[in-house]
């Protein structure tokens, strides 16, 4: 079986503000959830293209939120739920897991947007 080789992302190469990059962050988590979702992202792809050291030092660092460190945090441990869990268990998790990251993604971009247009209620 061939494996695939996937690119590795550097949240660190995306310049702009603090709150351009929380956006960014958010929106780019919503597409790896997607890809995951859909099975074109293995678990482990997604730690080797994204949710890597580099990123979680960048967000610790650069991005200094709590919710996009438990987005990273989350996404690190993806690939151990297949193997610390039985087949059923670990595919609960697994959607439980990207449905925690997305609405801590959601909140994420709420917040952007009620700093960009503060009349508008966020929404999460």
């Amino acid at each position: 079986m061939s494996r695939r080789r996937t690119s590795q992302i550097r949240l660190s190469d995306n310049r702009g503000s603090r709150a351009q990059q929380l956006e960014f962050f958010a929106i780019f988590n919503l597409g790896i959830v997607q890809s995951l979702a859909s099975g074109a992202l293995t678990p482990t792809e997604a730690v080797h293209s994204f949710y890597h050291a580099a990123n979680c030092l960048h967000v610790q660092r650069t991005l200094r939120s709590r919710d996009a460190s438990e987005v990273m945090s989350r996404g690190t441990q993806l690939p151990d739920l297949v193997d610390a869990l039985d087949a059923d268990e670990a595919r609960r998790e697994f959607y439980h897991e990207l449905e925690a990251i997305r609405v801590l993604c959601l909140k994420l971009l709420g917040r952007s947007r009620s700093l960009h247009h503060p009349g508008t209620r966020a929404a999460a």
